[in-house]
């Protein structure tokens, strides 16, 4: 049995190679055992409004469905701050806590937004940011999320004001993948910059979410690397809540639309193997990307959902529409398990250190009151 070659309290990239290469018995035993590690009865998920702010991205990733030309009449350049505001006023009806910010990496490199943010009275990105996250605190019930890649430490101490949570997806640490089609276009998933960004997260204490894509090329090594890049700066800063994995699927238009897809059994090995790998983490798997077997992944011992939006699509994937939370909670209670709503910051973080706005921090504490009763 594979409990037999490793050393579950230390663990090594041999004993997770071991694991992400498991069949059969062995297999079975690291489901067994991941699912064992389950704190409590709860599978959690965050209830939220997806909104890009910009389409437009300095990265061409073969597996990207979410970027647009600047050129493309439907593309979006820069939402207004009013677009912004009647979407999350609209996201309030439907009981919304997180508003997921979402936009291309670096979209001011780009002169149609530069123009856009010069009409708006901004000079970067960064600052227009901020005054949309400042605005949902100010004006609204939910509490903003970032996820646009890569910021430098000056940008991520400026959005921490206003940002209950941020992120960004490691993807993967292999300097190898840059020479494929996966991101060969793509400057900003250099695996040295996006754990710079990850490492500048905890340094200045900003509850993070990041996670691996997993079948884009990478090698079973390299999925142990990665995670054990992501294991080593939260051991040194505590600050990453959650570790999603996420499988590749092909969108029509891609450029790896001819590209094969993750296997089921391959998304168990590492789900489980993550799970083992890191304590007091949520590991998680997108339920829509999973719509058909997202409960297997109870059973390797995931206890959370991630964001689920009731109101807005999941743009990064357009393919794959959410499941309703009718839905989620059926195949949650099919487990034995139970559905709860969370916020986009976990409660272990709910204290001053994390989030230094006074006034942000008793707007969380009064809607986690109001989660909790």
């Amino acid at each position: 049995m594979i409990t037999t070659k490793i050393d579950l309290e230390n663990l090594t990239k041999e004993d997770l190679v071991l694991m992400l290469n498991a069949k059969g018995e062995d297999l079975l035993e690291i489901m067994n055992l991941a699912n064992s590690k389950r704190e409590d009865n709860y599978v959690t998920y965050s209830k939220n409004v997806f909104i890009p702010l910009t389409e437009i991205c300095r990265n061409d990733c073969g597996y990207c469905a979410f970027k647009k030309d600047p050129k493309d009449p439907e593309a979006i350049l820069l939402k207004t701050k009013e677009e912004v505001l009647a979407t999350l006023k609209e996201a309030e009806k439907y009981g919304c806590k997180e508003a997921l910010f979402t936009m291309g990496e670096d979209a001011d490199t780009e002169e149609a937004v530069v123009d856009k943010l010069k009409e708006f009275g901004y000079n970067n990105m960064t600052e227009y940011i901020y005054d949309i996250c400042k605005m949902t605190v100010e004006k609204t019930e939910l509490l903003p999320h970032t996820n646009a890649g890569n910021f430098s430490y000056e940008s991520m101490k400026k959005l921490k004001e206003y940002n209950v949570s941020m992120g960004m997806m490691l993807e993967s640490s292999s300097k190898r993948l840059m020479e494929t089609i996966a991101h060969k276009k793509s400057p900003g998933k250099n695996p040295e910059i996006r754990l710079e960004t990850i490492e500048n997260a905890g340094r200045l204490k900003i509850p993070y979410t990041t996670g691996l894509l997993i079948g884009i090329g990478e090698t079973k090594e390299e999925v142990a690397d990665s995670l054990l890049a992501i294991k080593e700066i939260h051991d040194k800063y505590d600050h990453i809540q959650e570790v999603i994995i996420q499988n590749f699927t092909i969108s029509p238009g891609i450029e790896m639309e001819d590209y094969p897809e993750p296997s089921l059994l391959d998304m168990v090995r590492t789900v489980a193997t993550a799970q083992l790998l890191f304590k007091g983490v949520s590991v998680q798997v997108p339920p829509n990307l999973n719509y058909d077997t997202s409960q297997i992944f109870l059973i390797c011992g995931t206890d959370d959902w991630g964001g689920v939006s009731p109101l807005s699509e999941d743009y990064v994937n357009p393919s794959s529409p959410w499941p309703t939370l009718d839905h989620l909670e059926k195949l949650t209670n099919d487990a034995g398990l139970e559905l709860k709503e969370r916020l986009a910051i976990y409660e272990k973080y709910i204290n001053e250190e994390y989030l230094e706005n006074s006034k942000l921090l008793e707007k969380v504490k009064k809607l986690q009151d109001k989660i909790n009763n």
